[in-house]
């Protein structure tokens, strides 16, 4: 089985410009997701999906690959899926799962991706998942840059939202406190139908992409991972970050 990782990046944000080359102990972040990433025996490649020579230079001077792909994507998903078909077109070979693996959580063990995937691998059915995990304060439940996401009984998505859902302000406070994990496999026929399809009310609403397939009708499958994750959003997460990763396992193994 092909399957590939892929990390879009690009350097315009509004939020926080330039962070994927934001400097983590002397690595850009774009670098630590790329080496993590790489440790995933799941994974036959991984690409990183840009359209700012800044990322395509420092991925190739790592001895990476990257991807020049259109600088007028607006979703990850977009630029994901024209990587796909250039890789496919470049090496000939047909990918049958590829994992959209964001560059803003340097974080990422290779077991996370592996607990992704593997739901793809063991169902024809299973067409897209999503990890998640608990969220541990009210302050991050409340912080709109973390989507959160309410979860049926047989761990498919039923809402993602950057609203702390489900409601702590009937009286009860003591609820699920979930978030998304940005590791998002697809199979690969999915991944282009899914761009194919019209953005929905509730994603532009939400600004959350996974919408578009709850409102569709389908289904996300969640899978439930403890590994630490933080995703950078603001220079006070990456302040953040730097403190965790200071002290990870993984990093002795590529920094």
């Amino acid at each position: 089985m092909n399957i590939i990782g892929i990390i879009p990046a690009r350097l315009a944000s509004s939020r926080f410009p330039n962070k994927p080359m934001a400097d983590i102990l002397g690595m850009p972040m774009i670098g630590h997701c790329y080496k993590r990433s790489k440790m995933s025996s799941l994974l036959n490649e991984v690409y990183v999906a840009t359209c700012d020579m800044e990322i395509y230079n420092y991925i190739e001077s790592i001895g990476g690959k990257a991807i020049i792909t259109a600088d007028t994507h607006e979703r990850a998903s977009d630029r994901t899926a024209e990587a796909l078909l250039k890789i496919e077109k470049s090496t000939g070979k047909k990918v049958d799962i590829v994992v959209m693996i964001q560059g803003d959580e340097p974080m990422i063990t290779p077991e996370m991706i592996q607990a992704a995937v593997h739901p793809l691998i063991d169902s024809k059915e299973i067409k897209i998942s999503n990890l998640y995990t608990n969220i541990k304060t009210v302050k991050e439940f409340e912080d709109p840059n973390e989507v959160k996401v309410v979860i049926n009984k047989n761990e498919f998505a039923i809402y993602f939202s950057r609203e702390p859902i489900p409601s702590r302000k009937k009286g009860v406070l003591e609820v699920p406190m979930y978030k998304q994990v940005c590791i998002i496999p697809f199979k690969r026929d999915f991944l282009l139908e899914y761009n194919n399809m019209k953005q929905t009310p509730l994603e532009k609403i939400e600004s959350v992409d996974m919408m578009r397939i709850i409102e569709n009708g389908l289904q996300v499958k969640m899978i439930y991972t403890d590994d630490e994750s933080y995703s950078v959003d603001t220079l006070e997460d990456l302040e953040v970050v730097v403190k965790k990763i200071t002290n990870d396992t993984l990093l002795k193994k590529y920094l």
